[in-house]
């Protein structure tokens, strides 16, 4: 079993209709047919979302992405049209809410890896490849492959895992037009995005993107993909310090590392592969988490978090 522990009722704003619950965000669509979207304090690990929130993620991730999606700006246009306040919204959406475009979403997570983990070096050690790319032998975990790669992997609900995919099959899903502009539009932002992160002594392992295009545009000549939801924070991406890295062991790392350990620690009590919901976290595992993604914006950005 899988998914919420505890499902929470959707906020009713006037003027605004509820669309989806995610993992982290909450979707609405206001009365100009525009997305809100609202980055709540959720947390997910080993697909639930646990019934403990982690105060100030939802502002977090939401701020990091505005500064990206500035950085970005030359590569790929983005889905933000403002981030004020819708009317009637409780004063708790301030900071973590954006009024957006609305896209056609691809359906497709489109990942870039630099560094071999997680899933991809599961498969490697199976097949020696990654998504259908062969890779050279005596990798580990944390090596740095030759050249960063696209790793499509499709879109699972709350509570299911993605699935790795091949570009061929994205090409087939989409067509081959807007799979080329999508592999390109990611490998160009990662690597945009490495070398910033690296200049702040931070690693970016790996990291998803999700586009949309204009309604009714996909596949059609000169269509340009958005950028779209968040984009290169602890929850979409893995960022390592350079200080600490060290290939052929897991990597300490800048997300919710402290509450995986936690949850999989005999203080738990939890069995990850029984039928059982999480139980909630610890005060500690809850303010290591929050300072550890506090770190993140702050390396990153080169803004103090307030």
């Amino acid at each position: 079993m899988s998914g919420f522990v505890e499902k929470p009722e959707p906020v009713e704003v006037p003027g605004l209709e509820h669309l989806h619950t995610g993992k982290v965000r909450d979707l609405y669509r206001n009365e100009r047919g525009e997305l809100v979207m609202v980055a709540s304090d959720r947390i997910s690990a080993y697909d639930w979302v646990l019934p403990t929130e982690i105060p100030d993620k939802g502002r977090v991730l939401t701020q990091m992405s505005l500064w990206w999606f500035d950085v970005l700006a030359d590569l790929a246009p983005n889905h933000v049209l403002s981030t004020e306040l819708p009317a009637g919204a409780p004063a708790d959406w301030e900071g973590r809410t954006l009024v957006c475009r609305s896209l056609e979403m691809v359906p497709v997570e489109c990942v870039a890896r630099g560094y071999l983990t997680g899933s991809g070096l599961a498969e490697y050690r199976e097949t020696r490849t990654v998504c259908g790319l062969a890779l050279p032998e005596g990798l580990s975990d944390g090596s740095e492959l030759p050249t960063p790669i696209f790793t499509p992997a499709t879109k699972a609900e709350v509570g299911e895992h993605d699935e790795n995919v091949a570009y061929e099959e994205v090409a087939h899903r989409i067509g081959a037009e807007p799979a080329a502009q999508l592999r390109q539009a990611t490998l160009a932002i990662y690597a945009r995005a490495r070398d910033i992160a690296r200049e702040r002594g931070i690693i970016l392992a790996d990291t998803k993107f999700e586009f949309g295009y204009a309604p009714a545009t996909l596949g059609a000549a000169g269509a340009e993909p958005v950028l779209a939801d968040e984009v290169l924070t602890p929850d979409s991406s893995r960022f390592w310090p350079v200080d600490r890295w060290q290939p052929g062991r897991p990597q300490p790392s800048f997300d919710k590392q402290f509450v995986r350990d936690w949850l999989t620690s005999p203080a738990s009590g939890w069995d990850r592969r029984g039928e059982q919901p999480p139980p909630p976290l610890p005060e500690e595992v809850v303010e290591r988490t929050r300072a550890k993604y506090i770190e993140a914006y702050e390396r990153l950005t080169d803004n103090r978090w307030s």
